[in-house]
């Protein structure tokens, strides 16, 4: 198995651990609570991350079968590497500067209710499984597009590391949300 695969695993196991622990003890009411109209909620966030991820789903399933049509660009390594890059700086967990998301990827309040933490651990799983079961694309330096936009292009490696720095983002934004 590919070392970058048990590495994002690590480190996913350890965000999902740190989620837990920073707001496994909040009732609903306070996971759903906004500091104000333009910041998400903590359970905001922990929706925002399941559907951005579950998002690649599809994406993914079609280049392993072979049926993922890819701009013209894709083929051009200066491209794939420039779009990823840009995309994994502009998700960093560092950054302070917020960045609006796709349409697509925000946060459904349904999804907030009940234990969205029990729902995040367990997506975090499904993820690190499907993740693994895609070891050969990774060997094969396969290109991918965004699930946001199909212009948007970069490879798989590089889409699993800017969702582990997603994720280390939105927990960051989380734990800010939690003090104030």
């Amino acid at each position: 198995m590919n070392p970058k695969i048990l590495l994002w695993e690590k480190e996913l196991n350890e965000i999902t651990a740190q989620f837990k622990s920073s707001f496994g003890h909040l009732s609903e009411e306070e996971l759903n609570r906004k500091p104000d109209s333009k910041t998400w909620s903590i359970a905001e966030n922990i929706a925002h991350l399941i559907k951005i991820n579950e998002s690649y789903y599809p994406v993914i399933k079609a280049v392993g079968a072979g049926n993922l049509k890819l701009p013209f660009i894709a083929r051009f390594s200066f491209f794939t590497n420039l779009l990823g890059k840009f995309i994994l700086q502009s998700v960093e967990p560092e950054r302070k500067k917020k960045i609006k998301t796709f349409r697509i990827w925000e946060p459904d309040t349904s999804q907030t209710q009940g234990n969205i933490l029990e729902q995040f651990e367990k997506h975090q799983r499904e993820f690190i499984s499907f993740m693994k079961s895609t070891d050969g694309l990774l060997s094969k330096q396969t290109i991918i597009s965004s699930p946001a936009n199909n212009m948007i292009v970069y490879k798989l490696e590089t889409a699993y590391e800017i969702i582990v720095a997603h994720e280390k983002r939105h927990l960051n934004q989380a734990l800010e949300v939690l003090q104030r």
